[in-house]
């Protein structure tokens, strides 16, 4: 009965379940650590498709933790290349971005495609998509055609190799771990992977500060 006791209390304060999170099962180390563009900060990196539903289903939940983000950690995203058909709606970003519209395009996009069931078929398309949102046809036909943005999509198109990416969405940890939904069991799940994953990537800067003093 003693034993039973001491294991039923053990149980209790037993760590979070997170606590059990394997490299290998949950998340994946990236073969050759990326570097980052968020300075000193944790950056958390999503590789995502307009095109998928996986990503559009996953944005309100991500929104949702983005909210909460401890102020040493960094939110970025990279619109996966992962095939030619995937070009089209990575330059939509960096359009978007380039113009500094991306809170007008970014979700609007996703609802244009998954909620409507209007499709983006080519770069007519997409230009009567950002007309709709408030921007001026020669405004987008300069800034989609522009060096910048052909140049941050030929990036996207290397960042899957380089992440070791093959399906989207995918969530990189400061460039040494990615995760998905498929790996930690789903959305929510692939969340708390990531915060995991933070916090050990927090102790481990803790511990090579205090070693270098």
């Amino acid at each position: 009965m003693k034993k039973l006791f001491t294991l039923l209390v053990l149980l209790v304060l037993a760590p979070p379940s997170f606590a059990a999170f394997e490299e290998g099962v949950q998340y994946q180390k990236i073969a050759t650590p990326q570097p980052t563009t968020s300075d000193d900060k944790i950056e958390v990196l999503e590789m995502f498709w307009y095109g998928c539903p996986h990503c559009y289903h996953l944005e309100p939940i991500l929104n949702a933790w983005r909210k909460h983000l401890p102020e040493d950690v960094a939110f970025v995203r990279i619109p996966a290349v992962l095939g030619p058909s995937w070009e089209l709606l990575a330059r939509a970003y960096y359009t978007a971005q380039a113009l500094g519209v991306l809170d007008k395009i970014h979700e609007p996009l996703f609802d244009h495609i998954h909620k409507e069931r209007k499709a983006i078929r080519n770069v007519a398309d997409l230009k009567a998509f950002f007309e709709q949102q408030g921007v001026s046809g020669e405004d987008f036909d300069k800034t989609y055609k522009s060096f910048a943005v052909v140049m941050d999509t030929n990036r996207a198109r290397e960042a899957h190799e380089r992440y070791g990416v093959t399906g989207v969405p995918t969530l990189i940890v400061d460039g040494k771990y990615r995760t998905s939904a498929s790996l930690a069991g789903g959305n929510e799940k692939m969340l708390e992977v990531v915060d995991y994953l933070v916090a050990k990537e927090r102790k481990a800067r803790a511990q090579a500060s205090k070693a270098a003093q």
